[in-house]
């Protein structure tokens, strides 16, 4: 190849290669192209605004769920540290404390792209209801709820027990919607499982002053330490087994 050869390659210009678009951007196009068009049509443009929308959500949704997927194979460990006694009975076993969870979990979430947040509601009958929701980074969530009474145990004043249940659901519910449930939460379970609701155990209370029942052997029978921490599975017989004394 002579050096003219040479000159005339370098002032030929390559040829730009056509770019082929696809997904969300293949469809914004069509769609800017319809929005000038001149004889533009709002119901059309709708329609396709709509199939966008339906497009990135169920690319949100299949991303979510590959995240979740790569997350759950992360060999996470989360230690069983804070040690719980409670009861006439001196139940006693140990669990996972929800800070001690996050400092596992939230990272781990982090580096997938995926974020958490508490949603916290007061419903009447002095339930709680937390929802922990899992969010991806393209935009899909899902969501555990749970909810329980007031843990009053331990002579914890109301702000207390309040937040106690409310830690309590947080800490489950992250677990639950990362899959991580853990062995703990049959034994943690027994400290804050569905107590009767305060009318309930103001119901319980009425009835044990009013037939003079012997209050040590009531919170025995109902497994408790005081009306609020009843189990909400114990009100029908407790309740049956009061209104049976009444009765005599």
């Amino acid at each position: 190849m002579t050096t003219e050869q040479a000159k005339q390659l370098t002032l030929v210009e390559p040829v730009p290669q056509p770019v082929t678009e696809t997904g969300s951007a293949a469809l914004m196009r069509l769609i800017e192209r319809a929005a000038t068009s001149p004889d533009f049509d709002v119901d059309k443009l709708q329609k396709l605004l709509d199939v966008k929308t339906q497009w990135e959500a169920t690319e949100a949704r299949k991303a979510y769920i590959a995240a979740v997927s790569a997350f759950k194979s992360e060999p996470l460990t989360i230690e069983k540290k804070k040690a719980v006694s409670f009861g006439t009975n001196k139940t006693s076993y140990h669990h996972a404390t929800l800070d001690h969870v996050c400092a596992v979990v939230v990272p781990a979430l982090a580096s997938h792209g995926l974020s958490h947040r508490w949603e916290t509601e007061q419903l009447d009958g002095g339930l709680i209801r937390v929802s922990c929701v899992l969010t991806h980074i393209l935009g899909h969530s899902e969501r555990v709820t749970m909810q329980s009474g007031a843990d009053a145990s331990g002579s914890k004043n109301p702000i207390q027990a309040i937040a106690s249940a409310t830690t309590y659901l947080a800490r489950y519910t992250l677990l639950m919607i990362t899959g991580l449930a853990t062995s703990d939460m049959d034994d943690d379970a027994r400290k804050n499982a569905d107590f009767v609701t305060t009318e309930q155990a103001d119901e319980l209370q009425e009835l044990v002053e009013s037939v003079g029942a012997d209050k040590p052997r009531f919170f025995q029978f109902c497994g408790a330490d005081t009306y609020a921490t009843i189990p909400a599975a114990k009100f029908a017989p407790a309740k049956a087994f009061l209104m049976k004394k009444a009765g005599k």
